[in-house]
């Protein structure tokens, strides 16, 4: 049996997995029911759309890191983390009505830009024009590309 040292105990790698995909559930559901919360009592004083897309739980659950997407420009982002912060305490309190934990995680929002990310490399993909004609230069380049000829070892 393999197992991992943590501090002076050793737990088997059957309890690490266990706890894994323990933090992974817990997550879901502060996930949902921030999501909850915030489209209840956030969304409706923002401009922009907001979406809880991940959270981070540290593993003895004191503490959590929620990322958040909005959708708008920056002063959006800017006054929907402001209203988050402010309203903090109120979504620890609910939160702990809500989910039985041993501890309520402190909550840490983060702004997850993936989204917009994403959404500038689309609108790149959908500028280039799959019929556009390849100029002559590039296309005699990729016409000389030949495959390395095998070589004779002695």
């Amino acid at each position: 049996m393999r197992s991992r040292r943590s501090g002076s105990l050793a737990f088997p790698e059957w309890v690490e997995n266990m706890s894994l995909e323990r933090m992974r559930r817990v997550n879901e559901l502060i996930r949902r029911e921030l999501g909850e919360l915030c489209e209840r009592e956030i969304a409706p004083n923002l401009q922009g759309l907001l979406t809880i897309t991940q959270i981070q739980t540290a593993p003895d659950l004191r503490q959590a890191v929620v990322y958040v997407s909005v959708m708008g420009d920056e002063a959006q982002h800017r006054h929907a983390l402001r209203l988050l912060l402010k309203r903090r305490a109120w979504l620890q309190h609910e939160l702990n009505q809500r989910v039985q934990l041993k501890y309520t995680p402190v909550l840490t929002f983060k702004l997850d830009r993936a989204g917009a990310q994403a959404d500038r490399v689309l609108s790149i993909l959908e500028e280039i024009d799959p019929h556009e004609p390849v100029p002559a230069a590039e296309a005699d380049a990729e016409e000389t590309i030949e495959p390395d000829e095998p070589t004779e070892t002695k």
